[in-house]
């Protein structure tokens, strides 16, 4: 087993990217992104290989509790700068301290803000309502904030910033206990430096919340599966956690209720052996169902679920009266082989795409490294592992398979809860390289320099430009 991230791979990576945004700024000179883009790219993508080749080393020998609040520590102090850091730079360039085409996260703040004001029963009328349960959980939290606090924007953006940083707290205990230690390190080092968890820190949408609630979820549902005796709140607190996450995104609460389901049934972890415990799992899976299966959220289930080939042909169809003429052939059938590694990084300035530049060199880590979390797979099955890393599996396979048959298979957004369990994923797979397997990662490379090309001749493409 590998114990730390390889320095060949690293620089590997860079390398690849730096190839291909040339290539890309070069034979598309009239549309490249402009020089802070570039130069914004350049950093995420080499601090975040360069720090993990380094911190994996620096902190191979260090014990359990120091890599655990390095950890934390480092997530929090990047994360409080890029909030402070971008609060200013947005209030200065657009005026407010919101993102380009802050649509979503403007209308966050102005809803809270104004929900604070007045007494809960409107809150409650308001939120459970007139609003899908789906869309009520963001603002009924921001709205606890601002009456709390006022309407500060910065302070849900500093909770932000401490939510980011304990999420890569659980990652590094989930993928300790169920692959190792090593990978673990490795796992919440990656989660630390990750671009767009660094970035999501700094808006005022409920990304980073709702990631949080989702890994909370995953990572009780691991140790109630992984311990010896069951107790009533180790029950209960998954089981609340994978309910809260309904109130975010309907297809994350579906996913995490497979994920617990198919860790009850299919997990081969010692503790799962003995037939009692397996038995009263599934009673309560049972009990969950029948309370679950007539309400409100059922329904948007059952919404969601009929609606998802109406909901993908809809989305194509308005950004091909934008003036996007090859949206239509982005089906599922064509996006679903390539979801791990997707969303493509976005190289070239096109529609004022201001926020996919941001995190071009974030989404570039997640094409490059989608080779780890496919080796991951093959690996848990040639090495008949896959019973015990079914939790993670089984939530990948169901949020990003409805994603994927979705209209919103390229979107950053929508694909991003599957991000932590993806970089466990990634983690597993450079731990497990071989010569054989290694000897892959250079025509991939190949694969990932044709994939930023193709996907910057594609947006120009479809927009006529070219």
């Amino acid at each position: 087993m590998i114990p730390f991230f390889p320095k060949q791979i690293a620089q590997r990576a860079i390398l690849v990217y730096v190839m291909a945004l040339t290539a890309v700024s070069l034979f598309f000179m009239t549309h490249a992104m402009g020089i802070g883009y570039i130069a914004l790219g350049c950093l995420w993508v080499v601090g975040f290989f360069s720090l993990l080749v380094y911190c994996c080393k620096k902190w191979l020998k260090l014990s359990d509790k120091q890599v655990l609040s390095n950890v934390f520590l480092v997530a929090l102090a990047l994360r409080i700068l890029w909030v402070v850091v971008s609060y200013f730079y947005y209030d200065s360039v657009t005026g407010q301290p919101f993102e380009f085409q802050a649509r979503d996260s403007y209308g966050y703040h102005a809803d809270a803000e104004w929900l604070a004001s007045e007494p809960w029963s409107t809150t409650w009328s308001f939120l459970f309502g007139s609003v899908m349960y789906a869309d009520s959980g963001f603002p009924l939290y921001l709205t606890v904030i601002y009456k709390l606090f006022g309407p500060v924007i910065i302070i849900p953006r500093l909770i932000n910033a401490f939510l980011s940083a304990w999420t890569c707290v659980l990652v590094y205990k989930m993928a300790s206990r169920t692959f190792s230690e090593e990978v673990g390190r490795m796992a919440g080092i990656m989660m630390v430096f990750m671009p767009n968890l660094i970035i999501y820190c700094g808006y005022h949408l409920k990304e980073t919340l709702m990631l949080f609630l989702m890994v909370a979820c995953l990572e009780r549902i691991d140790a109630l599966i992984r311990s010896k005796q069951m107790t009533f709140l180790g029950i209960v607190v998954p089981s609340l956690l994978a309910a809260s996450l309904f109130f975010f995104r309907t297809a994350m609460g579906m996913a995490a209720l497979f994920a617990f389901a198919s860790t009850i049934l299919v997990s081969s972890v010692p503790s799962m052996k003995r037939t009692g415990k397996r038995v009263a799992l599934i009673g309560w899976g049972v009990l969950a169902l029948v309370v679950f299966a007539g309400g409100s959220i059922a329904s948007e289930v059952e919404s969601l679920w009929e609606g998802r080939g109406e909901n993908q042909a809809g989305k194509r169809m308005e950004q091909t009266l934008r003036g996007n003429k090859w949206a239509k052939y982005a089906t599922g059938t064509v996006m679903a082989p390539m979801i791990v590694a997707l969303p493509f990084a976005t190289m070239v300035d096109v529609d004022e795409q201001y926020g996919q530049q941001a995190k071009s060199g974030g989404n570039y880590i997640r094409n490059f490294m989608a080779f780890f979390a496919i080796l991951a797979i093959y690996e848990a099955f040639r090495r008949k592992k896959w019973r015990e890393f079914v939790t993670i599996g089984a939530f990948v396979i169901a949020y990003l398979g409805v994603v994927a048959s979705s209209g919103f298979n390229n979107s950053e957004r929508f694909l991003l809860p599957g991000l932590p369990c993806l970089i466990m994923m990634w983690s597993y797979g450079v731990s497990t390289l071989r010569e054989k397997t290694y000897k892959l990662l250079t025509p991939w490379c190949i694969v990932v320099f044709v994939m930023e090309f193709a996907w910057a001749y594609f947006k120009l493409g479809s927009r006529g430009i070219i």
